[in-house]
């Protein structure tokens, strides 16, 4: 669990999202809440419950961005679904419990990713001695008192092991046998279906026929690589990893339900209303707190973070059901970017893609520069655009800074220039023309 601060965690966030203060703010308490909990009595703990979030605010302004990031810092369990695919039990669509399906899953990927690095060390050793094996011929045992053979036999290995290490046989071909996965016909049965089905068709509908080892030449890389996971999962203790991923899903899971005002009822949405109350009411019982089958056992969902949100442009927060509502006590408002915030999310932020593209061509050893006006230049372009056709916020700056730079980054292993620099007028060259076309502006920004 985090030891951040609140005002250590939107520090952090600032580095990465422009404005939307509140909503980090709001996310802050939150994730430190939960350490809290932790330091709570035994008698108290389980009563204390998440205060779950709805930002309300425009696309593009940093609502999934801010959750994402705040499950990266603390490393916690993170899945983002949008409310719209989901529909009422009965009705063609997915199950919302394999919301908490999902985000086990992905509990369970970290926790083996933390076990993979504390045996990391001893499976390179084991890999090692496999290859070795794999090159060395394999010579009758050697009698206990030949002590000759024994030495000439370790000589050898050792001079293979030093190639090894250096890379000089990564190209070397070997055969090696693959042994096929001893997977069950039936994992679990759920009211969501084929998803929780652990065998795949067409090639396991008959169980009982034959498994067969098979071989297959490869280079020592490629053979490094399948030798290791097969170490590996040797070694991994499976029901130590799951009651870990299980817990981290537990107290640590954190859902971002994006697009949930498409679900609200009110405004002048069409469609039935099973698409929208309906799965306000299966969202209820996990968001309340449950326990929900999955593959590895059942997870209680009391705990875990739910932060949603949506634009909220025709249906309103007050549109969604009482209990939804009383469910997401905390409500935060972000705002609209514009062109001053243009500037400075191309400027700022650690990942800015000013700094993304400059990585993307110091690859190719040229140096990517731009003026102070042409920062100002691609920022107004990109504001213009979202007033002249939808408005997607910063996502804005993608489109704009890819149009930008796709004749350079298509260029460029040809031409291998060594400097490219952008001024003002090189932005209004490039982009003006699209601007001055409505369609092109439409289909292109």
């Amino acid at each position: 669990m985090s030891h951040f601060t609140p005002q250590q965690i939107v520090r952090e966030l600032d580095r990465y999202i422009i404005k939307q203060t509140e909503a980090k703010k709001a996310v802050a308490i939150a994730l430190r809440n939960r350490w809290r909990r932790q330091q709570a009595p035994d008698e108290m703990r389980d009563e204390i419950l998440p205060n779950n979030i709805i930002m309300i605010g425009p696309t593009g302004v940093g609502k999934t961005e801010i959750a994402r990031r705040l499950a990266k810092l603390v490393n916690a369990p993170f899945i983002k679904v949008e409310a719209s695919n989901y529909t009422e039990v009965g009705y063609v669509g997915r199950d919302v419990e394999s919301i908490i399906r999902d985000l086990v899953e992905i509990a369970v990927g970290m926790a083996k990713a933390g076990h993979r690095e504390k045996v990391a060390d001893r499976v390179e050793q084991l890999v090692e001695e496999r290859l070795i094996d794999l090159i060395m011929p394999i010579p009758p045992p050697p009698k206990t008192d030949d002590l000759e053979a024994q030495e000439r036999r370790e000589r050898t290995r050792d001079k293979i092991r030093a190639k090894l290490r250096s890379g000089e046989l990564e190209e070397r071909r070997v055969t090696i046998k693959k042994q096929p996965p001893a997977t069950p016909l039936v994992e679990i049965f759920s009211r969501s279906g084929v998803e929780e089905f652990g065998f795949n068709f067409p090639g396991d509908l008959n169980p009982f026929a034959p498994q067969q080892t098979k071989e297959k030449e490869m280079t020592i890389g490629e053979a490094r690589e399948q030798l290791a996971a097969e170490e590996t999962d040797k070694l991994l203790d499976m029901e130590m990893i799951v009651e870990e991923a299980k817990q981290l899903a537990e107290s640590n899971g954190i859902v971002f339900v994006d697009e949930i005002d498409k679900i609200a009822g009110g405004g002048s949405q069409t469609g039935p209303d099973v698409s929208r109350e309906g799965v306000q009411r299966d969202l209820l019982p996990i968001i309340e707190g449950s326990a929900v089958n999955t593959r590895y056992g059942p997870v209680r969902t009391d705990h875990i973070l739910f932060i949603a949100a949506g634009a909220f442009n025709v249906a309103k927060p007050a549109d969604l059901i009482p209990e939804f509502q009383g469910r997401f006590p905390i409500r935060v408002e972000l705002s609209a970017l514009d062109q001053e915030d243009f500037i400075r999310i191309l400027k700022e932020p650690d990942n800015s893609l000013i700094k993304q593209y400059t990585a993307l061509l110091g690859s190719e050893n040229c140096t990517l520069e731009f003026t102070d006006k042409a920062i100002d230049e691609i920022a107004r372009v990109a504001s213009i655009a979202n007033q002249r056709s939808e408005n997607i916020g910063a996502r804005r700056l993608h489109t704009v800074m890819s149009t930008l730079l796709e004749d350079v980054l298509y260029e460029l292993p040809e031409s291998r220039r060594k400097r490219i620099a952008f001024t003002a007028e090189d932005v209004s060259d490039k982009l003006d023309r699209i601007l001055a076309d409505e369609d092109l502006t439409r289909y292109i920004l």
